[in-house]
């Protein structure tokens, strides 16, 4: 595992300060309380205030969903691929444009199984 396991109540932000809120099926597998991350998880984020300019405007173009391309290997959790301090994902707009790395603020140490 390429750094600390990421749980449901892990605190990630995308690259403009908004909140990532995790979703997930797995009820199996806990780390600090709280159920461990899959790649194939929910990843929602909320309060992103990302705009581009168009002419002279500026338009909303918010962080909505993050999309993991480098989950950890060697982690499988019920048959999807973990997630750690070290995993890499794109958040991305409703328009599914990359708008920068998801930041990983906050992890738990230890797995176990409930």
């Amino acid at each position: 595992m390429a750094g600390n396991a990421l749980n449901t109540m892990a605190a990630l932000r995308c690259p403009h300060g908004g909140t990532v809120t995790i979703a997930s099926a797995n009820a199996r597998v806990a780390a600090g309380g709280a159920p461990l991350a899959r790649s194939s998880d929910t990843f929602t984020i909320t309060g992103c205030p990302f705009q581009i300019p168009v002419g002279p405007a500026m338009v909303p173009s918010p962080c909505v969903r993050v999309q993991w391309i480098m989950p950890d290997l060697r982690d499988k959790t019920n048959g999807s691929l973990g997630l750690s301090q070290g995993s890499a994902g794109l958040c991305l707009a409703a328009t599914q444009l990359p708008q920068g790395p998801v930041g990983v603020v906050g992890t738990q140490a230890k797995a176990s199984s409930v």
